[in-house]
């Protein structure tokens, strides 16, 4: 995860000439990254409950030197990247403890781990006297593979300030193609050195490939997940996919944060790229956290790096920070003047608000006497419906009246006069069989009702016809006011039946039944019983029944 000063310094000068790509942050990864850097504390707090429990084993442990060995390795290897002091003094220990006991094995292992803690602390000369002294021979396949990764380390670390940084970087590359070598080629170990070589070899795309499948392979947010994902935003980087790079520093930034990693690089390197793509509040909020780490952990060539960036950034801030001021002069100025405006225009307003309830007041009496004068004439508007609908009413029934009268008084002088004829015919008639002496035959016609049952016939068959011709629809709307096993079935050639006739005279305004009972020849108890059997099968109020005859049908215009 070490990435030399130089090349941002480099980088930096470049991006201020040539157009740099978009870098686009969403609010939850910016909201992520500020609420892990803020809640630092609780992950440092999380890492010392961690060590003192450990610590606490320890202490307990003083019978039982192997494990006494163990407990001190896994305190070293702990501190190694949160407090390089304290990883020194515990790797000494136990160098102390190997030495005491004569195991080469525990000697030799704890002083490549030593050598590692001073390469940190950037302690290069003891680093290099422990690595030069180590026999190589004496050492096992798991020691050696220790071995050649410090080697490869330090020649990586003391190439960046040296002036014969080819040189030192070549003997870095050798020890890594050794390395190489040892590793399985199956384990992660070996593909993340690998990738490494194919990156300084240009061949992206491989190393791409094997970062990936790894990294797909990580599920928690461990230090190992950190490496990775930095490895990755190399990538990127020279790809040029800025996007991308800044999305997995902030995975790896992340990640060290979480696991207390106070010896990092992902937090510069971001810091660095956010301010290179104008995000200076974050690009200070970044830098500030890795140089704070830096210090924590005691790590001097991180110190050292962040110490040539910060004043870089932390102009930046300084003028990001006058700007922000000066607009923030600005927008008081400006909202001064609103506010002084808008007291104005309140006072403006309130006095014509106060104009404006003198004319509502004015106006709501007004609109209230215009109201009185609406509902007084709506009730003589209501009057004069009422009085209206009762003369239409009256008009109707005068108009239907004067209809039945000039239709009935037309058909009445008809009959009359085709009744004077038929009776001066009869006379004719008479006078001839007296004179002719048919006295019996004259008896028997007398005596006869057939001429009368076919007067009685005809006068039912015109006064059908007149009534219907008046009232088309009288039958179908007489039956929908009676029950379905009440309604009247005519026979054929039928106009109307006695029971219909009944109706037909209280439709046309008779409702006298012993006039009803002089007009169809019958009794005045069949009509009684007629009408009161109809009722019986209406489907309305009985008493309400005559009421619906009259405002059946429409009269039709002779």
């Amino acid at each position: 995860m070490r990435k030399p000063v130089f090349i941002y310094l480099i980088l930096f000068f470049i991006a201020t000439i040539t157009k740099a790509n978009a870098l686009v942050l969403t609010d939850s990864l910016i909201f992520n990254l500020t609420n892990l850097i803020q809640n630092k504390d609780t992950f440092v707090e999380q890492k010392e409950l961690y060590l003192s429990q450990i610590k606490k084993k320890l202490n307990n442990s003083t019978d039982n030197l192997n494990l006494k060995f163990e407990l001190q390795k896994q305190l070293s290897s702990s501190y190694a990247s949160y407090k390089s002091d304290s990883a020194i003094y515990y790797a000494k220990k136990n160098l102390d403890l190997a030495n005491r006991l004569q195991n080469l094995n525990w000697i030799l292992e704890t002083e490549l781990d030593l050598s590692l803690h001073y390469l940190v602390a950037g302690m290069y000369i003891d680093s290099k006297d422990i690595l030069d002294r180590i026999a190589v021979k004496k050492l096992n396949n798991h020691l050696k593979i220790k071995y050649l990764d410090a080697q490869k380390n330090f020649f990586k670390f003391y190439a960046y300030h040296n002036y014969n940084q080819k040189n030192y970087l070549a003997i870095s590359h050798t020890y890594r193609d050794s390395l190489l070598t040892m590793l399985d080629k199956a384990s992660n170990h070996y593909k993340m050195v690998y990738a490494e070589k194919l990156i300084d070899l240009d061949k992206i795309k491989e190393a791409k490939v094997i970062l990936n499948s790894i990294y797909e392979t990580i599920k928690e947010d461990s230090h190992e997940k950190a490496m990775l994902a930095f490895a990755i935003s190399e990538i990127y980087r020279k790809e040029g996919n800025v996007g991308k790079q800044g999305e997995f520093l902030i995975i790896s930034a992340g990640c060290d944060i979480k696991n207390a990693i106070k010896e990092n690089t992902s937090m510069q390197a971001l810091a660095f790229l956010l301010h290179q793509k104008g995000y200076i509040d974050e690009s200070y909020m970044c830098i500030k956290s890795s140089l704070e780490d830096a210090i924590f952990c005691n790590a001097k060539f991180r110190t050292y790096e962040v110490s040539q960036i910060f004043p870089i950034i932390d102009a930046s801030y300084q003028e990001h920070q006058k700007q922000k001021k000066e607009q923030l002069f600005m927008f008081l100025i400006v909202a001064s003047v609103l506010s002084i405006l808008l007291i104005l225009a309140i006072i403006y307003l309130y006095k014509q608000m106060r104009k404006v309830s003198r004319f509502r007041l004015e106006l709501f009496k007004a609109n209230q006497d215009l109201n009185k004068l609406n509902d007084e004439l709506q009730t003589k508007n209501q009057e004069y419906k009422i009085v209206n609908q009762k003369l239409s009413k009256t008009n109707n029934l005068l108009y239907e009246s004067n209809q039945i009268k000039e239709v009935y008084i037309g058909h009445f002088l008809d009959i009359c006069s085709m009744y004077i004829t038929k009776l001066e015919k009869f006379q004719t008639l008479i006078k001839k069989m007296i004179m002719g002496d048919k006295i019996s035959e004259l008896l028997n016609l007398v005596k006869s009702n057939e001429r009368i049952d076919k007067e009685k016939k005809e006068l039912f068959n015109t006064f059908d016809h007149i009534f219907l011709h008046l009232f088309p629809s009288f039958v179908d709307d007489f039956n929908a006011l009676l029950a379905e096993d009440g309604k009247i079935m005519l026979k054929t050639n039928e106009l109307l039946n006695t029971e219909l006739r009944i109706f037909a005279l209280i439709r046309l305004g008779v409702n006298d039944s012993s006039k009803i009972a002089g007009f169809l020849h019958c009794s005045l108890n069949t009509i009684y019983t007629y009408r009161a059997k109809i009722k019986s099968k209406a489907i309305i109020d009985k008493d309400e029944f005559d009421k619906n005859i009259m405002q059946i049908g429409t009269i039709k215009s002779i």
